[in-house]
């Protein structure tokens, strides 16, 4: 039977390019609550914004999608609380998301609450909380705009708003800005910045800053370590001078130039069934249980090698560093799966590795030397810049 495809309309055109527009808002997760004669509801919700403080009571406004059960018990109930969420209880955001429907009988058993004066539940460790009174609302299109008068507010310990944009969650992280850049005079001499990525820093910079020591260079070197996009982020904002980090999307503002070419290799322990082997195939490791990383950037580059090769890996735990995988791989809970190729082969805590050549017909991973694009370099960058090739050639 023959399926006809409607063409979209100008209107679905113009819908679907605002949400596409819109995912790129970066916005609080925040929990709705409420309480009262209709009972008690919560909805999660990333439209919410303060309005004015110059009224009577700070007024703020927040919109609920009217298919929504909570909707209609806020609004009879007269009363919400909004509960910014902290960047660890996204799992509070799923379930109120309706994510656990089928698994929790009541979304409310998923953290411990408190009451408001208003009666609206609270989440206990809220990052902030406001208690408001409803003074209005407006229906728009598919949404209930409600306005709140702030009666009571709770504010937490502190810590990171959780937040969503491109259609994930993050956290709000500081960024220096070019205001308290690079160029100040210290007693020592010039202060600079660099950026450097966080997994093979530790294997750099110390020989770098060590060279420059021997040379005599009166520096007062401030070092960023971070992921591809918080190098990306530091450069752009004139944070930092230069990076040395792995060449993955940073995008057209920065320039780059090749330090080296890193193949990756399979760390296990040394009691495991393959440490005998001199290199490995990614079907090899099929089956095998996998200590991954947490960090976006890294974990999708090495579980890459594998799903290139048509093999999911089973991934058993994702490790905070690759300290932590190290030790991980090394208790024998899984094998690893490293670019840089450790310089010494114990774990943290003691145990024996064995580094395995992985053989793919990927390209090899380029660490790069980074700048944004049109920088002129300072003398003492270039310099840092030229040891930086010399210690990775050597």
């Amino acid at each position: 039977m023959a399926v006809t495809v409607k063409p979209l309309t100008k209107a679905d055109e113009t819908k679907k390019k605002f949400f596409e527009g819109m995912s790129f808002a970066a916005n609080t997760v925040n929990v709705i609550t409420t309480d009262g004669i209709a009972g008690k509801s919560g909805v999660t919700v990333s439209a919410m914004s303060s309005v004015s403080a110059d009224t009577p009571r700070p007024t703020l406004l927040v919109c609920v999608n009217e298919r929504s059960v909570a909707a209609a018990k806020i609004l009879e109930n007269g009363v919400f609380c909004v509960n910014i969420l902290r960047d660890y209880q996204s799992y509070v955001s799923d379930v109120f998301a309706g994510m656990y429907n089928d698994k929790l009988a009541d979304k409310f058993d998923c953290t411990n609450w408190a009451v408001n004066p208003s009666g609206a539940p609270r989440v206990a460790d809220a990052l902030v909380a406001f208690d408001c009174h409803i003074v209005s609302s407006q229906k728009v299109g598919t949404h209930h705009v409600i306005f709140g008068e702030v009666e009571d507010m709770f504010i937490g310990e502190r810590g990171s708003a959780l937040v969503y944009a491109n259609r994930s969650y993050g956290a709000a992280h500081p960024i220096v800005t070019n205001r308290l850049a690079v160029t100040d005079e210290t007693p020592s001499g010039k202060k600079l910045a660099i950026g450097c990525f966080h997994t093979f820093g530790p294997h750099i910079l110390p020989k770098l800053l060590k060279r420059l020591s021997d040379d005599g260079q009166s520096l007062s070197l401030d070092v960023v370590e971070g992921d591809v996009r918080r190098m990306k982020q530091a450069l752009l904002s004139g944070e930092i001078e230069l990076a040395i980090t792995y060449d993955l999307d940073l995008g057209s503002e920065i320039e780059t130039s090749v330090l080296t070419e890193l193949e990756p290799y399979v760390l296990v322990a040394e009691n495991h069934p393959l440490a005998s082997k001199k290199c490995l195939k990614p079907q090899d490791l099929i089956g095998e249980p996998m200590v991954s990383v947490a960090e976006p950037t890294s974990r999708e580059m090495l579980e890459g090698l594998l799903r290139k090769h048509s093999v999911e890996p089973a991934v058993v735990f994702h490790a905070s560093s690759f300290e932590m995988l190290r030790g991980m791989v090394g208790q024998g809970l899984g094998f690893g799966v490293v670019i840089t190729r450790p310089a010494t082969m114990i774990s943290y805590d003691g145990m024996p590795l064995v580094a395995i050549k992985l053989d793919t017909d990927a390209d090899p991973s380029k660490v790069v030397l980074a700048h944004k694009k049109g920088a002129k370099l300072s003398e003492e960058v270039s310099k840092i810049a030229m040891y930086a090739k010399a210690i990775l050639a050597s």
